[in-house]
Order: C-alpha cells, then structure tokens, then sequence
C-alpha cells in the first residue's frame, strides 16, 4: 500500500473521529460508551498521523497539515451534522427536538475544533521553510475573512505538504548513495559570488547548496572577495584566496563555480601569471559574458551626481561590513555591453582549464523577487530573454552551454540558480542540479 494512500485513510479515519469527539454533546445521546472517543481526540492531537517523515522539523510540519486537514474533514462533517439538526428541530419530535441541546453542543464543537485548527496551524507556522514571509502575512490579515480564509488555509497546507514530500525524499536518496559520495571531486569546489554580494558566515550566498554537496562528499571553500569592485580586482582577489587554499590543503588545484559576476572576475584571475595551473575547471553561472545592455542605458542616462551619491551610500554600508575598498561604480560599469566587448577581446581562456557555462530564464517578470520583477522588464526590453537581471544571449562561454527553463509561467531566476531565497521549485531542483553538476565533474576526473 502506497505512503499518499495511507495518508488518505489516515486523513478520512481521524477526521471522523474528531467529529464524534467534537459533537460528544448531541451523539452521546445514541452511544452507551463515549468517553474512547474523547481519549482518541487527545491522542490524535498528539499524533495526527501514521508515517512520519525523517527529521524532527518535517514531522512537526507532516502533523501540522495532517491536523488542518483533519480539521476541515471534522468541521465539514460538524456543519453537515448541523444542517441536519437544524432540518430535524423544525419537523420531527424526537430526543433531538432541544434547541438548548443544540446550542451547547456548537459552543463544544467550536472550542474543541478551534484546538484541533491552532495545533496544526502553530506546527506549520513555526516550523515550515517554505511558507515564507508573504504566506504568513496573508494567513493572519485573511484569518478572519470568511471564504477567503479558507483558500489561504489550502494554499498553506499545499506549500508545506509539498515540502514535506520534497524534502524527505532528498533525506531519503542522500541515505541510499551515501556510500558512493558521488560529489567528492578530486579537487575542491571554489564556489564564488555574484555582485553586491559577501560570504556571510550566518547567510549563505549559495543557500542551500553547499549542504547538499558535503553531505554527497564535496569539499567547499568560498571566494571571500569584496561585494564590489572592478573585474581586475575581485580577480586579484580570488586569484589570491586559490593561491591560499592551494597552500593550506595542498590540493594542486580547485575547481570554481562562480556566479553572475563572479565568472567575469574569474576568469580574469586566470590569466593572472602562475594562477591557471591551480585551477582545472571554470563553470559559470548566470555570468554576463557579453554584459547587460540596460546597463548602458542606466549608466548613460542617470545624471552623474546621482550615481555618486549611490555610490558612496553602498561604498560606506560595504565597509563597515567588512569591505575594505568596496567600488559600487567600477563593478556596475564592468557589467556594461561596452566593458564586456573589449574584455572578451583582451582576456582569453587559459589552455588546459575547463570552461563551461550554464544560464536560466524567467518565463514573466513575476517568477521572479524584487528587485528582479522589476528589472526583467529593462532586461527584455533590451536584451530579450533574461533572468530577471542578464539575457540568456551573455550566459554562453566555453566548451559547454546549459540554458536552464521550465514550463509553465515562472521560470527560474537569476536569483534561483543560488537558492537566494531557500525556496523549492517544484519543477526545478536546485540542491540536486549543483550535485549532479559536480558528480559530472568527478566523473570527467576533476
């Protein structure tokens, strides 16, 4: 018998259960032994389900949509048993016929399924990953609109249901292929950051994907640049940190994943004499090879004046987190179609280094967060398809080329190929498309 069938029997059992605890009042009339009923109705909120997933956060969020679900099958049969009271009182004498009866058993009724609905909605709402910010708002500005309430309530036990499935089953494959650590390269994996971005030591740049490749067997080490500065000195910088990893580990070599920027800045540490023989692949992600063309058009067109005082605003806030000499103009500037044409003819691919690319589109300006459902209308406007930040025509560079879609109307982010907001995306995985990328590179020997 499959778990999504056991599920369902659990479901429909301990929903009918709730009910005749809840409406002890009216039903005790016709059952000689009740109070079974009302232990069962403690134990099942204790444990509202049969299979649990494997950590404790996820059992908590399995119990808390176990509990709405439950909820809504023992309200409705409530409601159901109400309506039919209420028919029964207006025609037929019977042990029934007492209004009083009636009103004392809705007030029961009320109480104990309002403990059965804030068990469940505590669990999720505390325990959850994927609800996010947006969904809790809505859940409590809508908690009182009748109707409506109802349709965020569904829309938050989906969200946390799929999370539950998505994430045990990761639990679950990790498990079984644990032995083969399919993610421990010969080489360490240099991953390093887009623009106006650190490696903060509490918030990942890269979200959830490291985890994922060291629980597979990967070595991970970070760039540790500036937030922003010109392509030549973030290289400077990452040329420096391979220099350092390779000292400290003695591991010859590393393998770099760099993202949006990122891959500019390394590749311009490549050339920097004694580096690329310290590095055997280069995988870019989301990199504006052949740069932004709306990035002209802001640069040419927001009055001088402007663009310093936005400058010195970033510049001061990046320093007192930790940048020494942060350029907010220099790294904008090496984002442009005009700075990424002369340095593709300037700066070459070092011979014996791997370079391979990988790209992904937004299918509407909505899959995508602030600020980048706003700039993907600038982006397509100039540029075409894009990720809400670079056109899909500046992601290809080396031997290899991945444009990453989906279907239906989101699409996948500039933001979504760093797991920047930790979401799932049920038709794209993220954790598991980096482990694959990187078992690839064990595979080919790096």
């Amino acid at each position: 018998m499959s778990t999504k069938l056991v599920n369902i029997i659990n479901y429909i059992l301990f929903s009918l259960v709730l009910f005749t605890a809840s409406n002890f009042y009216i039903i005790k009339e016709t059952l000689h032994t009740f109070w079974p009923f009302l232990v069962l109705y403690v134990a099942i909120n204790l444990f509202p389900i049969f299979i649990l997933p494997r950590t404790k956060r996820l059992q908590t969020c399995a119990q808390g949509t176990a509990l709405l679900i439950e909820f809504l099958g023992s309200t409705a049969l409530s409601i159901l048993l109400f309506l039919l009271g209420f028919t029964n009182l207006l025609t037929v004498d019977t042990i029934f016929y007492n209004p009083k009866l009636w009103v004392a058993n809705t007030l029961i009724v009320i109480i104990m399924e309002a403990i059965v609905f804030w068990n469940g909605m505590l669990r999720i709402f505390f325990a959850s990953e994927q609800l996010g910010i947006k969904v809790r708002i809505k859940a409590i500005v809508c908690g009182l609109i009748p109707i409506v309430h109802l349709f965020v309530l569904g829309e938050m036990i989906k969200i946390v249901a799929n999370e539950v499935t998505l994430e045990n089953k990761k639990i679950i494959l990790d498990e079984k292929r644990h032995s083969q650590q399919i993610c421990a390269t010969k080489y360490p994996i240099l991953m390093v950051h887009g623009v106006f971005f650190r490696d903060f030591r509490y918030f990942n740049y890269w979200g959830r994907i490291p985890k994922a490749l060291e629980t597979n067997g990967a070595t991970i080490f970070y760039g540790n640049h500036q937030s922003a500065a010109s392509v030549v000195t973030s290289g400077q910088e990452i040329a420096a940190r391979i220099l350092q990893i390779v000292a400290e580990t003695g591991c010859d070599k590393v393998n770099i994943i760099a993202h949006s920027k990122g891959g500019l800045d390394c590749r311009s540490a490549l050339t920097i004499p004694g580096i690329a023989q310290h590095v055997a692949t280069l995988t870019t992600v989301s990199t504006p090879h052949r740069g932004c063309e709306f990035a002209d058009y802001l640069l040419t067109n927001i009055p001088e004046k402007e663009q310093q005082t936005v400058a010195q605003t970033y510049n001061a806030a990046l320093q007192k987190l930790g940048d020494p000499n942060p350029d907010f103009l220099a790294a904008v500037n090496n984002l442009t179609v005009s700075f990424c044409n002369q340095f593709n003819q300037t700066v070459q691919d070092v011979p014996g280094v791997l370079y391979q690319s990988i790209g992904s589109k937004l299918n509407r300006a909505s899959g995508g967060r602030f600020p980048l459902n706003f700039t993907y209308h600038l982006a397509k406007f100039f540029d075409g398809p894009n990720d809400g930040l670079v056109c899909a025509n500046s992601f290809p560079w080396g031997s290899s080329y991945q444009l990453l879609s989906v279907n239906g109307p989101r699409g996948i982010s500039h933001g979504d190929m760093i797991d920047l907001n930790r979401e799932n995306i049920l038709e794209f995985d993220v954790r598991e498309f980096y482990v694959q990328l990187v078992a690839n590179l064990k595979q080919r020997g790096f």
